[in-house]
């Protein structure tokens, strides 16, 4: 598609001017603010020209975060100009009407409130498509309509498909995709992604049979299975954090690590999607992807390179490292819960089994506390504790590194024993980072106390972090998969969670509620860790 050349005191057309212009808005922005630490931040890539296919773009997910996401990506110039969006769904709209119904979206879900002509210029690049997943002709329409918009906006075939669906739609959309030819990469036809949301599966063998579906269609390489917690700013500093400073790789090891506590705490409870939590539990909704990511990053080896590959190499090595647990290591080393009536910040808070659709005797866990070992030379004898729950007094994700004790108590006249120094990693909220250490209180006799040095984004940098959606999908644009999870690795994390999933469901009923919200688990998990002689972070 030909664009007219540039004319003096215009605004900038190709996309070397609209990248030299951006470079010059972000300095001048960094100059205004003053803050030092925004300057020499890298130039912001922007994808190649391409048309982005939403399958389930009438559903919550897309309208809470998809939409939202893109249209920062669009307000911050991190789109092309050539993008376009067509929202596959099956309810009956035009186009005007949709682009109604996603504008009321981005009113209420947006990171940063939108201009009134930024939000124009957005919807204007959004096109519905009606149609059913198992409707043949359907998906031949869509093909032929994505052929004359590579025409029309010169988008040279580059297609990315996002996967916002239900999970049991997965296997039929990719099939019609294959079908329709759609997956194809000829030479200067143009790339071809696919994006696919979680749950990848509900355990070992579907996660597998899945893998072989989309292996059918897409190769590895265009596919990017997507776990928002990998987009997180904090995630994505912790390799920063481990291989940019020297001065902590060295003691990041079972010599001087005492051991590792990861938790994800939630204050809401199962909200409107009681049937889905019914069909999923704690397990399998974030301990199987979230924490286990987490654990991976915490636990692996430097790459030979910050390639997508090499470092989704050494996340899986961490995973393998990992013992398949037996039925008697989840009855001695895994807690579950379920949160009953209680209080959370001050207001009444009903059990899980009064929630909407869910089962009133329901053995469903929402919350689940366990201890890992990474048998490798690394970490051997170290343990990983993880707890995720919901209805706890907070919402709050962390990682704790515990560091050993002093070998020589050294001080132990003083007043107060200092406690063991700690590394906290933030995830969310007040995302940052804290190191405790002990220190002499000022004053006659040695009194020692234990402080803390707090590091946090928001004042550090005094800039709002975007979303990790917006991290992610921009990603996904540019063919960068190092947050995205590969095949490998769902299944080496499934072979972990599986054991758990099953162990409960072929035990007796377990005695339920156990907890009630507000508080912080069942008194299980306390004991989990207390047997090892240690204790939950207070967060």
């Amino acid at each position: 598609m030909t664009r007219p050349a540039n004319v003096p005191g215009t605004a900038p057309r190709t996309m070397r001017e609209l990248r030299i212009a951006r470079e010059g808005k972000r300095r001048a922005a960094a100059k205004v603010d003053g803050n030092p630490l925004r300057e020499g931040l890298r130039l912001e890539r922007v994808p190649d020209p391409h048309v982005m296919v939403l399958f389930g773009a009438t559903g919550d997910l897309s309208h809470r975060k998809v939409f939202p996401a893109l249209a920062q990506l669009w307000r911050t110039n991190l789109l092309p100009q050539d993008w376009m969006l067509v929202a596959f769904g099956r309810r009956p709209y035009d186009d005007e009407a949709f682009r109604a119904e996603i504008g009321k979206s981005l009113d209420q879900w947006s990171r940063v409130k939108l201009e009134p002509e930024v939000a124009r210029q957005f919807l204007e690049r959004i096109t519905y498509h009606q149609g059913d997943f198992a409707d043949d002709a359907a998906f031949d329409r869509l093909a032929a309509r994505l052929d004359e918009m590579d025409r029309e906006h010169g988008t040279s075939g580059h297609r990315l498909f996002y996967l916002a669906t239900q999970p049991s739609a997965f296997p039929l959309v990719v099939g019609q995709l294959g079908r329709t030819g759609l997956d194809h990469e000829v030479h200067g036809g143009g790339w071809r992604r696919i994006v696919i949301e979680k749950p990848f599966g509900r355990d070992l063998d579907s996660a597998k049979r899945l893998n072989r579906e989309v292996g059918k269609v897409f190769r590895e390489s265009q596919v990017y299975r997507i776990d928002h917690y990998l987009g997180k700013e904090t995630v994505r500093n912790l390799m920063v954090f481990r291989f940019g400073n020297g001065i902590f790789e060295p003691l990041w090891n079972r010599r001087y690590v005492d051991h590792v506590q990861i938790t994800m705490a939630e204050s809401i409870g199962v909200e409107e999607r009681g049937s889905f939590y019914e069909e999923t539990g704690a397990t399998r909704d974030v301990v199987q992807n979230h924490l286990l990511q987490l654990l991976s990053l915490v636990a692996m080896e430097p790459p030979a390179t910050f390639e997508a590959d090499a470092l989704r190499d050494e996340k899986v090595k961490v995973l393998r490292a990992i013992p398949e647990p037996t039925r008697a290591e989840v009855a001695r080393s895994a807690v579950r819960g379920q949160y009953g009536p209680g209080w959370v910040g001050g207001e009444a808070a009903k059990g899980y089994r009064e929630e909407h659709e869910v089962d009133p005797e329901s053995e469903t866990e929402t919350f689940l506390a366990t201890r890992l070992q990474v048998d490798d030379w690394r970490w051997s004898g170290v343990p990983f504790y993880l707890r995720a729950g919901k209805r706890l007094p907070k919402r709050a994700t962390e990682i704790a590194i515990q560091f050993k004790d002093v070998p020589h108590r050294l001080f132990e006249r003083a007043a107060t024993d200092p406690e063991p120094n700690l590394l906290a990693i933030r995830i969310q909220p007040d995302e940052g980072i804290l190191l405790r250490f002990g220190s002499k209180v000022p004053g006659l006799g040695l009194d020692i106390r234990t402080v803390t040095m707090d590091f946090t984004y928001g004042s550090a940098f005094n800039t709002d972090s975007p979303d990790a959606y917006e991290t992610l999908i921009l990603d996904a644009m540019l063919g960068d998969a190092s947050l995205f999870t590969r095949a490998d690795e769902v299944e080496a994390a499934w072979t972990i969670a599986t054991p758990v999933v099953d162990s409960w469901l072929d035990g007796p009923a377990p005695d339920f509620p156990n907890y009630a919200a507000g508080s912080w688990g069942p008194e299980a998990s306390d004991a989990l860790i207390e047997q090892d002689g240690r204790h939950w972070r207070r967060i």
